[in-house]
């Protein structure tokens, strides 16, 4: 049990970094993190409404198993008292 909750922290961590550049380098409304850095790595993955469609498509996935992982860890709590 010990190598499987270690695995799932390790995972959150790396997918909690992966949320923030996610995020991070979506098309901003003006003002935004991808302007202040004059676009650089996002200006290229968003030159198109597929890339941008895309990018928020990885974006929604990792922050769904950011939860499963979450709720995993929860449920391991929980159940590992017993």
């Amino acid at each position: 049990m010990d190598i499987l909750e270690t695995t799932l922290w390790v995972l959150l961590v790396v997918l909690s970094v992966v949320i923030i550049g996610l995020v991070l380098t979506h098309r901003g409304r003006g003002g935004g993190i991808t302007d202040m850095f004059g676009g650089g790595l996002a200006s290229g993955i968003q030159s198109s409404s597929v890339g941008e469609r895309n990018l928020t498509r990885i974006t929604w996935g990792a922050a769904i198993l950011w939860v499963l992982v979450i709720v995993l860890l929860g449920l391991i709590q929980r159940f590992a008292s017993l």
